[in-house]
């Protein structure tokens, strides 16, 4: 393989400043879930619920910032980093 064509897939797969920043959001915000996990423990009821039932302890707020997170990461960021990198393509 030369080396002409190693750079040309080189380029072909940098992606623009828009799409790292998308494809950083969902990860970013699950590291923000989790650090909102570490610095206020009392909001997850994980050992003991008090009678509480399952909805309370899969709906915590750190929880669901860390599902949002992946729904994000996984589902909605590789369609739009798709967009923004066929409308870098075409300008």
């Amino acid at each position: 393989m030369s080396t002409q064509l190693i750079s040309e897939r080189a380029l072909a797969r940098s992606r623009t400043l828009r799409a790292r920043l998308v494809g950083a959001l969902g990860p970013l915000t699950m590291l923000g879930g989790v650090a909102w996990a570490f610095l206020q423990p009392y909001r997850l009821t994980v050992l003991h619920p008090h009678g509480q039932g399952f909805w309370w302890l899969l709906v915590q707020p750190p929880l669901l910032v860390v599902g949002v997170g992946i729904v994000f990461a996984l589902a909605i960021a590789p369609g739009l980093i798709e967009d923004l990198e066929d409308d870098a393509a075409t300008r």
